[in-house]
């Protein structure tokens, strides 16, 4: 028996599912993967193998757990799935295939303004109630992918089947799998629904598909581990957090990306950050910032004027953009950039009446040109779009 190994804990009301995450003077401490009711002293634990998840084709359009265990109401999960370890290395950084082509994500501000590539990893931070979800859902419907591994991680109940029929929609489930562990779970379920859902992920690029991974959020993923470390007896670091907390989240996010050489699949991973009280220096966020290649912010100011998605595109950076963008494209956007700094930077003067017009061609051009472009920021949740449709209207709200 080792730390990870899996027991059956033969409880009054059937077996429960455990996992060993400590020793301590030789007896295994283990926590368990749903409630405890029903377990007392003389419990008999047996070991048992973990076969990881067998994931195959018939898991598109289905709900599961991360135990891979069905939470819809279409029956059991079709047999003969390729057995895939849950708890898997990233490909080896020698061998490992480039970023693809740039990818059309159906949102104008991103598109526009964090251009992102097939196989890149992107963070969305957001304290609560900014539209992070809403975000996600219209990513989720709008992206350019063969399949959708969805990851609700320490999500609210309701929201699943909210997501599923209101923003996914047949059409949009179809080509989709969820992996959902709710606010109530244990969090070894939370934990584990993450890897389960870079498992499911892995499958399909393994065949040579291009998957849109969307996990909401990093951030609970991250509270489920510092439960299960501070369980297991380790001390508690920066806010809380244990040191491993910090050694998975790598372990974690950089499963998602390209395949090996040869392999044309890939995972493109966005990635929620939920950050505590509109801090976005907080310990997590601060961690998966360093380790995604881009970051997008959403700001509650914004959201509280009524431009949705309040993204807030100066803070909101793609680290592959020289790579995916025409000259004149990124002209556009350097141009756009500049233009909404200036305005912020001159917002207090002119409300104020400090600012008499004619006194700066630069800012005069700002504050005539800013309004058309927050219009060009500003999206309908149905609303799609491309990449390219995205810098045309950039350029026709420029040109005034």
């Amino acid at each position: 028996m080792q730390v990870g190994s899996r027991v059956a804990l033969a409880g009054r009301h059937g077996a429960i599912l455990a996992e060993v995450v400590a020793f301590t003077a030789h007896l295994a401490e283990a926590m368990a993967f749903g409630p405890l009711d029903g377990i007392g002293p003389g419990t008999v634990a047996t070991l048992v193998n973990a076969p990881g998840l067998a994931v195959g084709p018939g898991w598109l359009g289905r709900v599961v757990d991360p135990l891979g265990q069905p939470m819809d109401s279409l029956g059991p999960l079709p047999p003969g799935g390729l057995a895939m370890p849950v708890r898997a290395a990233p490909p080896n950084a020698g061998t490992r295939a480039r970023l693809g082509p740039r990818l059309d994500l159906g949102v104008r501000a991103l598109d526009a303004f964090a251009t992102c590539r097939r196989g890149q990893r992107l963070g969305l931070f957001a304290a609560s109630g900014v539209g992070k979800s809403t975000l996600l859902s219209m990513l989720a419907r709008g992206a350019e992918c063969d399949v959708c591994v969805l990851a609700l991680v320490g999500e609210r109940g309701r929201e699943l089947r909210e997501f599923i029929e209101d923003d996914l929609g047949p059409e949009g489930m179809a080509r989709s799998v969820v992996v959902c562990a709710t606010s109530d779970s244990t969090p070894l379920m939370r934990r584990e629904a993450a890897f389960a859902a870079l498992t499911v992920a892995e499958y399909f690029a393994s065949q040579g598909k291009h998957v849109l991974l969307l996990m909401d959020t990093v951030t609970r993923f991250a509270m489920a581990l510092r439960e299960i470390g501070l369980a297991a007896g380790e001390p508690p670091a920066t806010r809380g957090y244990t040191p491993s907390v910090f050694a998975e989240l790598p372990r974690l996010l950089e499963r998602a990306g390209p395949r090996e050489e040869g392999n044309p699949g890939a995972i493109t991973g966005l990635f929620t950050v939920l950050v505590e009280g509109d801090d976005h220096e907080e310990p997590v966020a601060d961690a998966v910032r360093g380790i995604l290649d881009g970051h997008v912010v959403l700001d509650r100011h914004i959201g509280e004027r009524g431009r949705y998605p309040a993204i807030d595109v100066l803070r909101s950076l793609s680290r592959t953009v020289p790579g995916c963008l025409q000259p004149e494209e990124a002209a556009l956007m350097r141009r756009a950039r500049a233009i909404l700094a200036l305005q912020a930077e001159m917002a207090d003067l002119v409300r104020l009446g400090a600012y008499r017009a004619g006194t700066d061609p630069a800012v005069d051009e700002a504050l005539r040109l800013a309004p058309g472009i927050e219009a060009f920021l500003a999206q309908r949740k149905d609303e799609r779009g491309t990449v390219d449709s995205a810098f045309a209207a950039l350029a026709q709200a420029l040109d005034g």
